[in-house]
């Protein structure tokens, strides 16, 4: 299996929407109008992963200068900082049929990548307890429950310094 990454585009939108959907509780999963948003404010820092022309994968998010998460980022793009300091990650998803074969992990170290050489000081995300261990494998430190309440779940603020 060739699977190709590559920056998001307007034309991706569909594929996009439905693999969110498909990877995230309702509540937790950002709508058509918030995806869209994400994809014209940040297309620098939203990449796809596609197979046979497919989105199975993607990561997203947003730059900003604070080294957690806040809820306001998940809604409002404008608050995107092209210059800013740390790379988020509102998202890690992986279409069910492709999952267990090492793709967000492709994805995860692309933004690691792309992230460092783009001058970030480093990536921080929030995750639910049973991915902490997942996160702590590319380097990320635990700092403890979020004072996110996205999606009504219990979030752990993570952060990976560069």
């Amino acid at each position: 299996m060739s699977i190709i990454i590559r920056n998001v585009c307007i034309e991706d939108l569909e594929g996009v929407v439905e693999l969110e959907a498909s990877c995230f509780p309702k509540e937790e999963a950002a709508t058509r109008e918030s995806l869209e948003e994400r994809i014209k404010a940040f297309p620098e820092s939203f990449f796809v992963g596609e197979v046979d022309g497919k989105i199975i994968a993607l990561v997203n998010g947003a730059i900003i200068d604070r080294t957690v998460i806040y809820d306001e980022l998940y809604k409002d793009s404008t608050l995107h900082n092209p210059k800013g300091d740390y790379q988020t990650i509102f998202g890690l998803n992986v279409a069910p049929d492709y999952r267990r074969q090492g793709i967000a992990a492709m994805l995860m170290n692309h933004m690691i990548k792309v992230s460092k050489a783009s001058g970030r000081k480093g990536i921080i995300l929030t995750c639910k307890d049973k991915l902490i261990n997942y996160y702590e494998k590319f380097g990320f430190i635990n700092k403890g429950i979020s004072n996110s309440v996205h999606g009504g779940a219990k979030w752990y603020d993570m952060i990976l310094n560069f």
